[in-house]
């Protein structure tokens, strides 16, 4: 018993030394964060505020990823003037090389920039890509993880609901 005990404790301490937090999950508000877009102006999730917010996490390594720019970037167009907008959040250490990978897919949609990957462990999806869907009051309504042929029936369904509230 004593054994399981300080066995607890050394795991609680670990947990609690390793600054953990629970993933992202719906109905909580979505973490705030500041990043440098791909152009490098600075942009603030809060500052969103008022609009549906769609956080796209992808790599330039991640053929899942490539595969849904395409998608999103048609969603990014159908939905801009009704309220939405479209984060694309690369986590590639080079910057340039983020860039370039936007460019040659044709992305419209604003894409930053977490080298340091200090947002993608706030969100902890688990997965790449990894998408977040977040209401005008700034609260997760939606999570996907991953990515499959036909998901973005998924999300322009979320996003509608979403715009129409």
């Amino acid at each position: 018993m004593r054994n399981l005990i300080l066995a607890l404790m050394l795991a609680a301490g670990t947990f609690a030394a390793t600054g953990a937090r629970a993933a992202v999950t719906p109905q909580t508000a979505a973490p705030d964060f500041t990043l440098k877009t791909a152009e490098g102006r600075n942009l603030r999730l809060q500052e969103q505020r008022g609009q549906v917010v769609l956080i796209n996490f992808w790599a330039s390594w991640c053929g899942p990823c490539l595969q849904e720019m395409p998608h999103l970037n048609r969603l990014h167009e159908r939905y801009a003037s009704s309220g939405f907008r479209l984060l694309g959040v690369n986590v590639d250490d080079n910057p340039r090389l983020a860039a370039q990978v936007a460019q040659r897919l044709g992305v419209k949609f604003t894409v930053l920039l977490d080298t340091d990957k200090a947002v993608v462990k706030r969100y902890d999806l688990g997965s790449m890509p990894g998408t977040v869907l977040i209401d005008r009051d700034g609260r997760v309504r939606y999570l996907h993880r991953g990515y499959r042929d036909g998901m973005e029936a998924d999300y322009e369904r979320q996003i509608r609901e979403l715009v129409k509230e």
